[in-house]
């Protein structure tokens, strides 16, 4: 019998993928890329509406940078972990430049992540556990389909919001209020 030869896989780096350029929607999971399927319209328009309506409140007074679009996040390095979020608010205390060239090296401090009918809750509880690991402030999970948002201020500490409510921010978005009636209008 021939011995087997151990295959060793390669990892990839943050840098790495970044290098790859437009490969499709990924994440990075202990150096292993995670190829992820496309977002829904509905996923879109939600995830635009969030962003819109925090960058309607922060760009005015100059709070920091609202970030849309799969930004790329760094959990951890060695092997490297970055996920992706749909949505991140990285305050001025944090960082004075705009962020630019690669993934943030930052926790955002708040993370907005939109739940799309194919998505495993599992998965998601992991994602959740990893923003907070990293220092995340508030995480809010939107949920189209059951027209709620759940304000997570740990992986176990949440508020549920629904029709009829307002959202509103803390901290450094205090001020800040998010009709769910006017987000999830038809």
């Amino acid at each position: 019998m021939l011995a087997q030869a151990a295959i060793e896989e390669k990892l990839v780096t943050g840098e790495e993928l970044l290098a790859m350029g437009d490969i499709g929607r990924t994440e990075l999971s202990d150096g292993r890329i995670v190829y992820m399927p496309p977002t829904s319209g509905g996923h879109g328009y939600f995830e635009n509406g969030v962003g819109a309506f925090l960058d309607r409140f922060v760009r005015p007074r100059k709070l920091g940078w609202v970030l849309t679009g799969e930004v790329g996040i760094y959990i951890h390095r060695n092997p490297d972990t970055i996920r992706a979020a749909d949505v991140a608010f990285v305050s001025r205390a944090q960082t004075d430049e705009r962020p630019q060239r690669g993934f943030l090296n930052l926790a955002p401090e708040l993370i907005v992540e939109i739940v799309s009918p194919g998505d495993l809750w599992q998965e998601f509880q992991q994602k959740i556990e990893d923003y907070f690991a990293i220092g995340v402030k508030w995480l809010w999970v939107v949920e189209p389909e059951q027209k709620v948002i759940s304000v997570y201020h740990s992986p176990t500490v949440l508020k549920k919001f629904r029709i009829g409510d307002t959202l509103r921010g803390e901290g450094t978005l205090d001020g800040f209020e998010l009709s769910l009636a006017e987000l999830f209008e038809e």
